[in-house]
């Protein structure tokens, strides 16, 4: 069984580009047009009032949104508890701003990224994938690690050299096989090319189902807003998946009758030493040339092309959003900030988001009485 369960409004694929259609029963991967697919569900306000309704019984984790998330099986998923965290006020240099991080240290392996390969791995399973694999700086290699282990199914994952020792030593743990590659994000994901062995995909953007975990911050932090909008979305930006998701999010409850309004403004944070997307932003671009030699210490910001860079930049441009790139003086200090005056310790891609954020507060950009939610995206310790 693979086509979505009864309780869910999922019909089809779409081509992010073309449009043309594709069904969910049968495994997808880049669309003809080489573009990323996209689920699409049959929603209506009867349907939003339904679903809210549901709500109030439903534990707090991804899964309470279970009919706008495509699994065969809801009973039998991989659910390790991911989702489902918190929103936590910033106080400080604030200047009359409501600031709120949304803090995705909580899930199962101390990253957003859980949201994302949870529906993958879960996907693949029921699609009848032999082995699932991907390339990583860190974070997405953790998540597939676990899925993967909880879900049955073997996993590769393909490592930078320099990426700290531990995440290659804690995807072992899970039961992975870890090669690593000199360079980039992409020479790993090369490498893996280099040595096939039939396994899935699950890069980012590469198959259907990651954008629809982490679509679920959106839909988390409207709920927790009291089904409004806030006025800004400050996202660390590598591959973009959570951008992509949210904007994706907000046209379903759109849909749904759940919310209404203008949507919050995006602003896509990269690194000084690697900022394709704020390069191709302010030139006006629809797409984002890659990033040559990339330097940076915030791994999961060194993505040199993100394959769905053109609906980053739309997502951008349709909520009259930002793109901004940071020093990696400014991580440090924003994280010993939030450690020694919060009590909160924070990874380095949240840091750059909130280093951005407090420069747009300074210069007035955002200002008095308007919300915004930063992404704190995952726990330092992930990369120790």
């Amino acid at each position: 069984m693979s086509a979505p369960s009864p309780g869910c409004w999922a019909i089809d694929l779409a081509c992010s580009r073309s449009g043309v259609a594709a069904p969910l029963d049968t495994p997808q991967f880049l669309s003809p047009a080489g573009a990323p697919w996209l689920v699409r569900y049959a929603l209506d306000p009867a349907r939003g009032r339904e679903l809210r309704a549901r709500l109030g019984s439903r534990p707090w984790s991804l899964w309470r949104y279970r009919e706008l998330l495509p699994v065969a099986d809801f009973a039998a998923r991989v659910d390790l508890g991911e989702g489902g965290t918190p929103l936590v006020e910033w106080r400080e240099e604030a200047r009359g701003v409501s600031l709120l991080l949304k803090v995705e240290a909580g899930n199962p392996t101390g990253s957003f990224k859980d949201r994302g390969l949870s529906l993958a791995v879960n996907r693949a399973r029921e699609l009848g994938a032999p082995g699932v694999e991907l390339a990583s700086a860190g974070n997405a290699a953790l998540a597939l690690a676990a899925y993967a282990a909880a879900a049955g199914l073997r996993c590769r994952v393909a490592l930078p050299a320099d990426t700290p020792a531990t995440v290659g030593e804690r995807c072992a743990a899970y039961g992975a096989e870890v090669i690593t590659s000199p360079g980039t994000l992409v020479d790993a994901r090369l490498r893996l090319a280099q040595e096939p062995r039939g396994d899935w995909d699950l890069s980012t953007l590469r198959e259907p189902y990651r954008v629809e975990g982490k679509k679920t911050m959106g839909l988390e932090l409207v709920e927790q807003l009291g089904w409004r909008y806030p006025e800004w979305i400050v996202y660390p930006t590598g591959g973009g998946t959570g951008i992509v998701g949210m904007h994706k999010a907000f046209g379903e409850l759109e849909r749904l009758g759940l919310v209404s309004g203008e949507r919050p403004r995006f602003v896509a944070v990269q690194m000084e030493g690697c900022a394709p997307i704020v390069r191709a932003f302010d030139a006006g671009l629809s797409e984002a040339p890659a990033w040559e030699s990339p330097e940076t210490r915030v791994w999961g910001l060194r993505v040199p092309k993100a394959l769905g860079d053109f609906l980053i930049l739309n997502a951008l441009r349709q909520t009259s959003g930002l793109a901004l790139a940071v020093s990696e003086e400014e991580v440090a200090e924003v994280q010993a900030l939030a450690a020694r005056r919060r009590g909160l310790l924070i990874g380095p891609e949240g840091a750059a988001a909130l280093a951005a954020t407090l420069r747009l507060v300074e210069r007035g950009v955002i200002g008095p009485g308007e919300r915004v939610v930063v992404f704190q995206t995952g726990h330092p310790a992930n990369y120790r």
